[in-house]
């Protein structure tokens, strides 16, 4: 396909770096001119262009912009109605991303995480999956959401990975100061509980866990005992109101 990124932060970054060698030809735009060069020097598959030479050179345009300022980057910019436009503003609605690039077509709002690069990673999509699949479903898992408000609270769950990311630095914190090599209790800590969550559901893994008197038992009775659960719930249910 011609697929072309307008904006380059980290995630759209990471979305190029994602399909640079699935022989697509990719335009990425001078907006970050820093990651865009870096994408342009790293992949022969990567162009820079300006923003309408992205739109001029592409099938499918990638809006990797902040929805508070993608309104004054795009009412310049000239769309074609046979262009179909993926959306990584969290902050926009379908509808919203129609309304800045028609007569293109807006066809789906796409979340994507920093693991799009190397695959392997979950992919929030709300509107047409069979684009999103064709263009990143060979790597990647396309979840596929029904609607706006169920959008809404996955965005508000995901947000649990910089609180788990925080008790993994903690728990490796605790133990660095406990053995000789820091780096590698840390790095311990990491496979173990990514690997142990890649094969089982969470609640098979706390029944797995949950021998009698056993130390994973012990600690997380302690931390619910604790509210951390409670805790949790009213965090997300802020979240979610906004």
């Amino acid at each position: 396909m011609r697929i072309g990124i307008i904006g380059t932060g980290t995630i759209a970054s990471a979305v190029v770096r994602g399909i640079a060698n699935d022989g697509h030809q990719i335009t990425v735009s001078e907006r970050s001119a820093a990651n865009a060069q870096a994408l342009a020097a790293e992949f022969d598959s990567v162009s820079i262009a300006s923003n309408q030479g992205v739109i001029d050179q592409s099938d499918v345009v990638i809006l990797g912009l902040m929805a508070e300022a993608a309104g004054d980057i795009l009412a310049p910019l000239t769309f074609r109605a046979y262009q179909q436009v993926i959306s990584l503003m969290a902050g926009a609605s379908l509808d919203a991303a129609a309304a800045l690039v028609a007569p293109a077509q807006a066809r789906a709002i796409m979340l994507p995480f920093p693991g799009i690069a190397k695959g392997g990673s979950p992919i929030l999509m709300l509107g047409d999956e069979t684009l999103v699949g064709q263009i990143f479903g060979t790597r990647n898992q396309v979840i596929a959401l029904q609607d706006a408000a169920e959008l809404n609270a996955y965005l508000c769950a995901q947000a649990v990975l910089s609180p788990a990311a925080r008790m993994v630095s903690d728990a490796a914190n605790w133990l660095g100061a406990r053995v000789s090599d820091v780096a590698k209790g840390e790095a311990f800590l990491r496979v173990l509980v990514a690997s142990s969550l890649e094969g089982a559901t969470a609640d098979a893994l706390i029944s797995a866990l949950n021998t009698e008197g056993g130390y994973n038992q012990r600690l997380r009775l302690h931390m619910e005992n604790a509210g951390t659960g409670a805790i949790l719930a009213e965090g997300l249910d802020k979240l979610e109101r906004g």
